[in-house]
């Protein structure tokens, strides 16, 4: 027997909804979760062209079997002196279309499709790319701070920004009135979101020190979403004050927390290994037969 927050799609009156066998009932803003499975698809697509393009490295060389690392950098990886010297400000955006491997893929699409989707439902796709979005550029700048000798590609800093708005959201309603039975179950269904993203956020957490996983992108990801989540669900507090005050507040440290950021990788505080910028004389250093099977003449 499903337990009482065990929730079934159907539709009513033009908005979707979710019923369980006691008729509790969840509102959400669409039947599907457009943007999450449009970048799914698309950073399959690319994954796939990269390898029957490029080809698949060693085991040695990518354990997440896919293709060489010189490859990621070509296509839009972040690569930090690429971005400081040469002014490639797009590698910002770019690594989130990009993945390491079919391992590295296949968990990240898998959150993106289950969890991610689902944001997108009681959300909107405005609001979910927006979160996206902004999470994963401020992703890849913490890594650029933190790890600027790493080439890092993947779309799990922004995924940690969607938990991390979700987690933004949770708190800031969390004391809202519950005036009908909608209110009831969109109240339960958030606290149980909020327990779920602490212990995802936790695993994803003690998942990044391991090699090949850029730690950096997935705290930038998480702090970026936290912080634009905040003025987004502050419009659905009810009393003008408060709403008012945590707009401010999380608008003025959104723009300053990216305004510092930038500021300073574009500083010259920043000093990557130069060697990066030719990322296949970089990798020959550490592998034996090597292969540079993508690089622009």
């Amino acid at each position: 027997k499903e337990s009482d927050s065990s929730l079934m799609y159907h539709q009513y009156h033009g908005s979707e909804q979710f019923e369980s066998e006691e008729e509790e009932v969840y509102i959400v803003k669409q039947r599907w979760g457009y943007c999450s499975i449009l970048f799914s698809i698309v950073q399959t697509v690319v994954l796939a062209t990269m390898m029957i393009k490029c080809g698949i490295a060693p085991i040695q060389v990518n354990p997440m079997i896919g293709p060489y690392p010189d490859v990621l950098s070509e296509w839009g990886a972040k690569n930090a002196v690429l971005i400081l010297d040469n002014g490639e400000w797009w590698r910002l955006v770019t690594p989130i279309l990009l993945h390491a491997g079919v391992i590295h893929l296949l968990c990240n699409v898998a959150v993106q499709l289950e969890t991610g989707a689902f944001f997108e439902r009681e959300w909107g796709s405005l609001i979910w790319t927006t979160i996206y979005l902004v999470s994963a550029v401020g992703s890849s700048i913490l890594s650029v701070i933190a790890m600027p000798n790493s080439i890092s590609v993947g779309s799990s800093g922004a995924v940690m920004g969607l938990f991390g708005a979700k987690l933004s959201e949770a708190c800031l309603r969390f004391f809202e009135r519950i005036k009908s039975d909608q209110d009831h179950v969109a109240h339960k269904v958030r606290r149980e979101q909020l327990v779920a993203c602490l212990c995802s956020v936790l695993i994803v957490g003690l998942f990044s020190f391991i090699p090949y996983v850029d730690w950096a992108a997935h705290f930038g990801g998480l702090v970026s979403g936290i912080l634009v989540g905040v003025p987004i669900f502050a419009l659905h507090i009810e009393n003008v004050w408060w709403r008012t005050l945590w707009i401010i507040v999380g608008v003025s440290l959104l723009i300053m927390s990216f305004v510092w950021s930038l500021t300073y990788i574009y500083s010259g505080a920043i000093e990557p290994a130069e060697e990066l910028s030719d990322i296949c004389g970089y990798y020959k250093q550490f592998f034996e037969d090597y292969e540079c099977t993508c690089v622009r003449a």
